[in-house]
């Protein structure tokens, strides 16, 4: 049987196809190559996504010689669970085994109005963030849409809905391991699973892409997507940002501002500001007040996220009165400001602890340490002068 390309790209290493990263076009064309009709995509779809069937000979309204064929030339295959823990605040992570040995993470996180599901969309980041621990990693790959799907598929099918609550996971927020607009197609093809209602039948106000600022990829995702962006800032300057996220070099903030303008204009969307608080780098009323001159006219909520260490970091979270000052100093600005609990963490479940295993083709952490021990020399022989 010959696969279209959009088949093919899911076939695993034994020849089946993995139907789980294959969204209603994909399924139809799938079934097509078998000879069947197109609305047999939309019966495997919902046994797949809306029970949680990964054994085609319990797909009951196929018929049984479908059903023998589905067995021979597919298959539903997701990530291994290597570690499933729980945190003292019932937020879960879970350590996941791709096919080919990698590692990512993916972070439950419940609430009282809903479950909000953290996804990895890389298996490590091409970014250079310095506050990030993910990043120290280094970038190994892109996620297959079926690995992608496949941590909501997993989330969906282990956890059971609060009391109150239609389903677990309400929300799901691409804000995991790696950066989601550089998986572009991808991303987006788990994204209409995750919106389709013979699927998941989230809303499009329930699931986040986050992104540090690829200025041309938010410019695109425009043109095909509604979905709710969130923006990495973490600083209110470029000088700043250039160092806390180096990809400002390339696309400086005003650029990025003015394609998420560009993104939420005539949509009545509001995009979220991320900014992670680190002690005595970007939390100063100073910093505060030149934040509220960027963002005083620009359509956003502001998260402001407490720092959670790391081995080895050279940042410090940022204290309880600072980040009380600096979201005062906004909030009395008029910025719609919230101050993110930090959730997970006892088990290096909070924002910038996902690190997953991986191989580090870039052996940045061996860069990463050189920089801090440079940095660390350069802040003895200071201490020597000032005594000298």
């Amino acid at each position: 049987m010959q696969l279209p390309a959009d088949v093919r790209r899911d076939t695993a290493a034994d020849g089946r196809v993995n139907l789980l990263g294959l969204d209603r076009r994909g399924l139809e064309s799938f079934f097509a190559g078998l000879g069947e009709k197109p609305f047999r995509a939309v019966q495997v779809m919902k046994w797949l996504h809306q029970h949680g069937v990964d054994d085609f000979a319990a797909m009951t309204d196929l018929s049984k010689p479908l059903r023998t064929r589905l067995a021979e030339v597919a298959c539903v295959r997701v990530p291994e669970v290597v570690l499933d823990q729980a945190s003292a605040d019932g937020t879960h992570k879970w350590l996941l085994r791709l096919a080919d040995g990698n590692c990512i993470e993916t972070v439950f996180i419940p609430e009282k109005d809903r479950g909000t599901l953290c996804v990895s969309s890389q298996v490590g980041c091409a970014l250079d963030c310095t506050f990030c621990s993910t990043a120290r990693q280094g970038f190994g790959r892109n996620l297959t849409a079926d690995e992608i799907v496949g941590q909501l598929w997993l989330a969906t099918r282990t956890l059971a809905p609060a009391p109150g609550q239609e389903r677990a996971v309400s929300n799901v927020v691409f804000m995991g391991m790696g950066e989601p607009l550089l998986n572009f197609d991808t991303v987006l093809a788990a994204v209409d699973l995750m919106l389709d209602d013979n699927a998941y039948g989230l809303s499009k106000r329930r699931v986040t892409i986050s992104t540090s600022g690829v200025v041309p990829a938010i410019d695109r995702l425009r043109e095909v997507c509604d979905v709710a962006l969130a923006l990495s800032l973490h600083a209110p300057d470029d000088a700043l940002r250039n160092e806390l996220v180096p990809l400002n070099r390339k696309y400086p903030i005003a650029d990025v501002l003015d394609a998420c303008r560009r993104y939420v204009e005539g949509r009545h969307q509001r995009v979220t500001i991320e900014y992670v608080m680190l002690d005595g780098v970007n939390d100063t009323p100073a910093h505060a007040r030149k934040l509220v001159r960027l963002l005083r006219d620009f359509p956003c909520k502001l998260n402001l996220i407490p720092f959670n260490p790391f081995p080895q970091t050279r940042y410090a979270r940022s204290g309880e009165a600072a980040i009380e000052r600096f979201r005062d100093i906004v909030t009395a600005a008029g910025l719609t400001t919230i101050t993110r609990r930090t959730r997970g963490d006892d088990i290096d479940a909070a924002c910038g602890q996902l690190v997953g295993r991986v191989a580090d083709r870039s052996r940045r952490d061996q860069r990463f340490s050189l920089i801090e021990r440079r940095i660390e020399q350069d802040r003895h022989l200071e201490r020597e002068r000032g005594s000298a």
